[in-house]
């Protein structure tokens, strides 16, 4: 039986149920998409991590299968970049950006990122309840900080906020994305022009000086590269200080262990991470050779597709999966995929929301919803990254 894809969400803390009971009874499944091809949907956590670290899977959208939820006629703005690139195409430039993702480049930027959040919470009071928490405090934090980590000036913000809801929104048109992506890549275009006379201490005057100068980037790949540490820098870390919040204060006796306990904090961010996976679209991969998983065979030239959060909802890797425990050990969850692909920022995202919400419930310990729950907008439930358009707040 052929199960169309994707599927709405009804609630927004889980995975849509049909998801989960495709887990349960069919964990490799042949779905319908909504672009009319066929695809192999992987929901168990163990399939999906064998399957993201395998070779004979292609992030290539060129390659022959690859599972287009939509038109494929609607390019997506990552094509051909090291986003959609395998081997040693793509190891190569995550080599160059490596040494600005490790753990201890996380921890030197953490005054900074405090300095930022208590800035946001300072105006917060100011303005005094109710407040958006979107606009006060989830946007311009990780914003800020992807802004000072690449050198862009953050009053130019309009111009890549803006176009980033754009390229993100699944209504926008082709056209209105490619006008998007074309005036984000102008504006950095430009940028670099002007680091390249006058270098400063950041992301992009590095790779100008070590990797473009020596001719081992290009000039088009150094701006796409700044580009999308910049949109995916500030959107996806957002949404997830906008759910997690949500979600928290829809969890009182869980955010109240953590406060009284604040050791908990790290475990609490995994654990949300996990429970609160925002990455609602599927993991897109081509085959490129045979390959078994589950006993199951999928052929070259099929597409396959794994859903990071129903895999986050594994029973038989976390217990009691659809229950947030801040005790629980949760740091193997896929929320930032796995394998080649994993995302890059990983440990500067975890340490942003780390000081987001220790002194947000730090600061506003009675904190609460200022609108009756299904009163907060939400984002669409299919594809995409899910969260709050807003979250009123009050204290």
């Amino acid at each position: 039986m052929i199960t169309t894809f994707p599927v709405a969400r009804t609630c927004p803390f889980h995975p849509p149920e049909q998801y989960a009971r495709l887990q349960r009874e069919r964990p490799i499944a042949r779905v319908r998409l909504a672009s009319g091809r066929e695809a192999v949907l992987i929901t168990r956590y163990e399939d999906a991590r064998a399957l993201l670290d395998d070779e004979r899977l292609s992030a290539d959208e060129t390659k022959p299968g690859y599972p287009f939820l939509y038109d494929q006629a609607f390019e997506s703005p990552l094509k051909g970049t090291f986003m959609r690139a395998d081997g040693e195409d793509h190891y190569r430039v995550r080599r160059m950006l490596a040494k600005d993702f490790t753990v201890k480049r996380a921890e030197a930027l953490r005054p900074q990122v405090e300095l930022i959040v208590n800035e946001c919470l300072d105006a917060m009071a100011k303005q005094g309840p109710p407040v958006d928490l979107v606009q006060t405090l989830a946007l311009p934090v990780p914003s800020r900080t992807i802004c000072h980590m690449l050198g862009v000036p953050y009053e130019d913000r309009e111009v890549f906020e803006a176009n980033t809801r754009a390229m993100v929104n699944h209504k926008s048109s082709m056209e209105q994305v490619q006008a998007a992506v074309g005036a984000v890549y102008g504006y950095l275009d430009a940028l670099v022009t002007k680091k390249e006379a006058a270098p400063t201490s950041d992301l992009i005057s590095r790779l100008i000086e070590e990797e473009l100068k020596p001719g081992n980037l290009t000039r088009q790949e150094l701006v796409t590269i700044a580009l999308i540490l910049l949109v995916g820098g500030h959107d996806t870390t957002a949404t997830m200080i906008g759910l997690g919040t949500f979600a928290l204060l829809e969890h009182r006796e869980q955010l109240d262990q953590v406060c009284a306990a604040p050791e908990l904090w790290s475990r609490a961010i995994d654990e949300l991470l996990r429970h609160q996976t925002i990455m609602q679209s599927p993991v897109q991969r081509a085959v490129l050779a045979d390959i078994e998983i589950g006993g199951e065979v999928i052929r070259a030239g099929e597409g396959v597709l794994a859903i990071l959060a129903t895999a986050n909802r594994d029973p038989d890797v976390f217990e009691n999966p659809d229950q947030m425990d801040f005790h629980r050990n949760a740091r193997a969850h896929v929320a930032f995929s796995y394998g080649p692909h994993q995302c890059l920022g990983h440990t500067i995202a975890r340490m942003e929301l780390e000081v987001v919400f220790r002194n947000l419930f730090e600061r506003f310990p009675t904190l609460s919803l200022a609108v009756p729950r299904d009163e907060v907008p939400l984002r669409p439930h299919t594809v995409g990254l899910f969260g709050v358009d807003a979250l009123p707040v009050t204290w």
